[in-house]
């Protein structure tokens, strides 16, 4: 799926100018690329792309730039608040549609696994996943099916099926996710026993540092 986003021209500027951009609802960019003569500062709209960026980060997108007309790009580097998470700044690269690119794809795991159902606990190690391929082969999700994990099982990055002509960029070995056994609870009396056990332990341990200083003495 393509989208299609406008962008305006603007001049390198002062921190002032840039915090009155965003004032106005839009976010300072640069675009470039190989049909890019020299990146490009830009302004975009700053809903259109928090929206892209929650649903579809990594879509192609049709940039439309006053000097150069249309250009299929990709999102490369967004700079966020630390406080905030606004975003400050974006840098779109122009693609060609016909070479391949690399591309993080989000994982999206579905089922229920029995193993969570009887008590254990299900841990997604991984959000995102490497790959490369073509621009319009990009999936907007690798599935991670979890209907058939049980306490203790793992699922790697090479147990999952990718669309085809997408390549896998990440190590193979990876955990995906994985069902941990659970935590055995405590009671009132076996934490008094392990309290005992370990003041016992320190007595010991004082024991034997004392005989060692009469014994160099």
């Amino acid at each position: 799926m393509t989208f299609t986003m406008k962008a305006e021209k603007r001049q390198v500027q002062t921190k002032s100018d840039l915090r009155q951009l965003r004032q106005q609802g839009k976010v300072p960019g640069v675009v470039y690329g190989k049909n890019i003569k020299q990146p490009t500062a830009i302004a975009v709209n700053e809903k259109e792309l928090l929206h892209l960026l929650r649903s579809h980060p990594n879509a192609v997108l049709e940039l439309e730039l006053p000097s150069a007309g249309n250009q299929p790009v990709m999102m490369s580097d967004v700079q966020r608040d630390p406080l905030s998470r606004g975003v400050l700044h974006i840098d779109f690269h122009q693609i060609n549609l016909n070479e391949e690119v690399k591309a993080q794809v989000r994982l999206e795991v579905v089922g229920e696994a029995p193993g969570d159902k009887e008590g254990g606990i299900l841990q997604l190690m991984l959000h995102e996943l490497d790959v490369q391929c073509l621009p319009r082969d990009i999936p907007e999700s690798i599935v991670v099916d979890v209907s058939n994990m049980q306490i203790g099982e793992n699922i790697l990055i090479s147990d999952l099926k990718l669309p085809k002509g997408v390549l896998l960029k990440s190590d193979p070995e990876q955990v995906v996710v994985t069902i941990l056994t659970p935590q055995k609870d405590i009671t009132e009396e076996e934490a008094e026993d392990a309290a005992v056990e370990a003041e016992e332990a320190e007595a010991r341990a004082k024991e034997a540092q004392a005989e060692e200083v009469k014994t160099e003495a």
